[in-house]
């Protein structure tokens, strides 16, 4: 029996981070739950977007934030 769910990953680089939804497939066999290849692609296009500093490309497929450090 496979079964999808909905699920939010955050990809962090440098000062920014980004949540990207992507679904896990749950199996009853082998390595569940895991990424369809094409969520497994968007993930990366994010983390890349984001390395060149890309932000409108990585907004385009994630909700992208500013880090900022606290000062304690």
């Amino acid at each position: 029996m496979m079964k999808k769910r909905h699920h939010t990953k955050l990809v962090h680089e440098g000062k920014y981070v980004a949540k990207v939804d992507v679904a896990l497939i749950d199996t009853d066999e082998g390595w569940s739950p895991y990424l369809s290849l094409e969520d497994a692609y968007k993930l990366d296009d994010v983390r890349d977007a984001l390395r060149r500093g890309d932000i409108k490309g990585a907004a385009r497929l994630s909700r992208v934030f500013t880090l900022t450090p606290v000062a304690v």
